[in-house]
C-alpha cells in the first residue's frame, strides 16, 4: 500500500540531460529522471499549483526541444510576477528543481562552464505565466497555466473551514485530503493536456 495516493505513479516523468551530472559522474550520460513525486517531496505538499508548475515545465520542455532531451542549465526562466508575489516562489522552485535555474543563489559553475545561476528573473515584461528560453537557440515559449477549468468539490471550503477551526473530525480532514488530491488528479492525469497552453514567441 502506497502512502501517496496512486495517481502521483501515473503523472508523465520528464527526462533531461544534465552536463554537469555528466561530468561529476552523478548520473549515467547524464540523465535525470524527475517525476511528480519526487516534486511532492521537494516542495512538502501536492496541490494545484505544485501540479500546474510541473505541467507547464512538462509541456514547455517538450514545445522547445522535441524529441531532443531537455538540457539543464541552460534553460532560461522568466516570471511577469515578483518571487514574493501570490504563488511564483512556490512555482519557481518547482521549475528549478527541473530546469536547474535559479536567479542568483545557484551553482556557480566550474571553469566558466555549468553555471545555474542567473537563468530565472522575476518581474518580466511578459504577459503569460511562464516564459522559457533555450540558451542555446533563442527559442522561447510563453507557457499559460489555468486550472480553472477543472473545479474542486463544492465539499472542500466547508471542510477547509472546520479544519481551521480545529473542529474537524477525523473523518472530515480524510474526506477533505481525499477531495483536494482528485482535482489534482484531474488536472495531471486527465486534463494535462487543457490546463497548459504553449505559444512560441516571435
Amino acid at each position: 500500500m502506497s502512502d501517496f495516493p496512486e495517481f502521483f505513479k501515473k503523472v508523465p516523468s520528464i527526462v533531461t540531460y544534465d552536463p554537469l551530472a555528466e561530468v561529476l559522474g552523478t548520473f549515467k550520460d547524464g540523465k535525470i529522471m524527475f517525476n511528480y513525486i519526487q516534486i511532492v517531496k521537494a516542495a512538502g505538499h501536492s496541490c494545484p499549483t505544485v501540479a500546474g508548475a510541473y505541467a507547464m515545465t512538462y509541456h514547455a520542455l517538450k514545445a522547445l526541444y522535441g524529441e531532443e532531451l531537455p538540457v539543464r542549465g541552460e534553460i532560461k526562466v522568466e516570471f511577469k510576477e515578483d518571487i514574493e508575489d501570490g504563488v511564483a516562489g512556490v512555482i519557481a522552485n518547482v521549475i528549478t528543481n527541473i530546469t536547474g535555474a535559479t536567479d542568483k543563489s545557484g551553482f556557480k559553475g566550474i571553469g566558466g562552464k555549468f553555471a545555474r545561476h542567473s537563468l530565472m528573473f522575476f518581474n518580466a515584461p511578459i504577459n503569460s505565466s511562464v516564459r522559457f528560453t533555450r540558451i542555446d537557440t533563442g527559442k522561447s515559449v510563453d507557457v499559460f497555466y489555468d486550472h480553472s477549468i477543472v473545479p474542486g468539490s463544492p465539499k472542500q471550503q466547508p471542510l477547509m473551514q472546520k479544519i481551521m477551526q480545529g473542529v474537524a473530525t477525523s473523518e472530515e480532514k480524510e474526506e477533505f485530503g481525499k477531495l483536494w488530491q482528485e482535482r489534482v488528479e484531474k488536472i495531471l492525469c486527465e486534463k494535462l493536456d487543457e490546463v497548459v497552453k504553449v505559444s512560441i514567441v516571435g
